[in-house]
């Protein structure tokens, strides 16, 4: 039976972190499943799965802040792992960057989906997020040599997940919904994970 590394071990148990986050279904999103919502929802959301979404009057405004900052973060998320991945030389990184947009793409679908529920300033405000992310990172990794794309692509998603673990602490202490603080700790705790995981890959 061939022996399974430290790293890969713990990308396993972080996509089973995100499995196993929502409500106990077989849905491998990491949080409950909002019900399919209008036309304003993404494609992604209304077929992720259906599920219980949350009504406005039980939200808080910071919770849709909240809510509303975590989509712009994910969405440049996906823009960092997709710009990358098909230059990734390191296999332990490629696994890892996989593992990261199968997380954050199925909580993407599912905050989309609970932000149109609260009303259509809860949905602007996440359009006009720009994500906490950093241009230049971006560009820093659109005009790596491929010698350094790994390099880089380590320094840029570990500097924006370490970001995102700090917003979602911060939300445990201050949100009302309990749902959405439940959100807050799972992201506090897999970007935690993530970053410490991005250490670990391009070492003997």
């Amino acid at each position: 039976m061939p022996r399974r590394t430290p790293l890969a071990s713990l990308v396993a148990a972080l996509l089973l972190t995100g499995a196993c986050a929502g409500a106990p279904t077989s849905s491998p999103s990491a949080l409950p499943q909002p019900a399919p919502v209008s036309p304003a929802g993404s494609a992604a959301a209304g077929s992720a799965g259906a599920g219980s979404a949350i009504e406005a009057d039980a939200m808080s405004g910071i919770d849709v802040v909240f809510l509303s900052t975590m989509v712009g973060h994910s969405e440049r998320t996906l823009q960092i792992v997709r710009l990358a991945r098909d230059r990734v030389r390191d296999d332990a990184l490629r696994t890892l960057a996989a593992a990261v947009e199968a997380t954050e793409a199925d909580e993407l679908a599912a905050m989309r989906g609970w932000l149109p529920t609260t009303g259509p300033g809860a949905s602007a405000a996440a359009h006009h997020h720009d994500g906490h992310g950093d241009d230049a990172a971006l560009d820093r990794l659109r005009t790596a040599p491929d010698a350094d794309v790994d390099r880089v692509l380590r320094d840029v998603l570990a500097d924006h997940q370490r970001s995102a673990a700090d917003l979602a602490r911060s939300h445990v202490g201050v949100g009302r919904n309990e749902r959405v603080r439940d959100l807050a700790r799972r992201i506090e705790q897999s970007r935690t994970a993530e970053v410490e995981l991005l250490r670990g890959t391009g070492t003997p």
